[in-house]
């Protein structure tokens, strides 16, 4: 099973997003948190670490990633197994490094957050927000 990592960059009560484009085979044309696929020997953060740089540009903290859920999404004769984490720190200004990933990327306040791709995903950052600002 492939597996896939995504990460949610958050500042304050805000949350960056990317807009995948609609030539993704999976979940083309959504607005979802940025990350990729796992690659042979590496670790969730180490994946999730090099998939950042690679798409946003930016340096995470590892230390200030904390593991949000993992499920498996997409489809029965291909299911992928999903980690979500939450991002605190990094370092650099987020840019669209991939346009052949996404389209486009977003600040989006969490009040605001377009359809989820994947609702228990969007349960967890939530959760985990409201229970750091708490």
């Amino acid at each position: 099973m492939v597996e896939v990592v995504v990460g949610a960059l958050v500042r304050e009560r805000r949350v960056l997003l990317a807009y995948r484009s609609q030539n993704k085979r999976a979940y083309p044309s959504v607005w979802e948190l940025p990350g990729g696929v796992v690659e042979a020997g590496e670790s969730e953060l180490t994946a999730l670490a090099r998939e950042l740089h690679e798409e946003l540009g930016v340096r995470i903290a590892t230390g200030s990633a904390s593991h949000l859920c993992r499920l498996t999404v997409g489809p029965v004769g291909e299911p992928a197994l999903l980690s979500a984490w939450l991002v605190r720190d990094w370092q650099g200004t987020p840019a669209n490094l991939a346009p052949e990933e996404h389209d486009d990327i977003r600040w989006w306040d969490v009040d605001e957050l377009p359809p989820p791709a994947h609702v228990l995903v969007r349960t967890a950052l939530l959760d985990a927000i409201r229970n750091h600002l708490s």
